[in-house]
């Protein structure tokens, strides 16, 4: 008995894309939407911008963390040059009922000047001991992690921030999951509607 066929791959709708341009200059931030992107528009270009999220150091809540997301993206596209633009923001969100109470959750959007998309991460718990003092104070909970961590391991803080390496969930996972595949997944999850605009636009889908 032999076995059906296989359709033939699908062209991807980002295939033309050729320069995409980041709101941020942190280099996991940037690996994740280069490798993100690789599968899909494998001749773009991906480049850093340096611009502000609009937020908080610290944002708490989805709605705080959608807006430095969106915030930063459509900065980046103002820029001009970019055929899409990409912000992508971590926050805290409460999770009322669980011991460990404030969870991370990070938010891509993309833009491209008439829409808009969001995607987001996997969530992990914090420790208790930064996540409280992050959201009492808004104080960013990645050097407080860091002071944390170091405190645990018996180092004297002065490594580099985890945000620029392996990130916080990299360190926790113990290096199986590094904040640029964290953040890939939500760049790709934002991206589904420019990859099937047909059903995105379709009356009655989101708006």
């Amino acid at each position: 008995m032999t076995s059906a066929p296989r359709p033939a791959p699908r062209a991807s709708a980002l295939g033309a894309v050729r320069r995409v341009r980041v709101g941020s200059t942190n280099r996991p931030k940037l690996e994740a939407v280069r490798e993100a992107f690789a599968a899909l528009a494998p001749a773009a270009a991906v480049e850093a911008a340096s611009v502000e999220s609009g937020v908080s150091e610290q944002p708490v809540g989805f709605a705080e963390i959608v807006a430095g997301a969106r915030g930063r993206a459509r900065a980046a596209f103002a820029l001009g040059g970019c055929e899409l633009a990409v912000g992508y923001e971590d926050g805290l969100v409460e999770i009322p009922g669980t011991a460990e109470r404030w969870f991370n959750v990070g938010c891509a959007a993309v833009a491209d000047g008439r829409r808009e998309a969001l995607g987001f991460s996997s969530g992990f718990a914090y420790p208790r001991a930064c996540a409280a003092r992050a959201v009492a104070e808004r104080a960013p909970i990645g050097a407080l992690f860091d002071a944390l961590w170091a405190a645990r391991e018996g180092r004297i803080p002065g490594a580099p921030p985890s945000a620029g390496t392996v990130g916080n969930v990299g360190k926790l996972t113990d290096g199986a999951l590094p904040r640029s595949d964290y953040a890939r997944h939500a760049v790709l999850c934002a991206l589904v509607s420019f990859l099937h605009p047909e059903l995105y636009d379709a009356p009655g889908g989101p708006a």
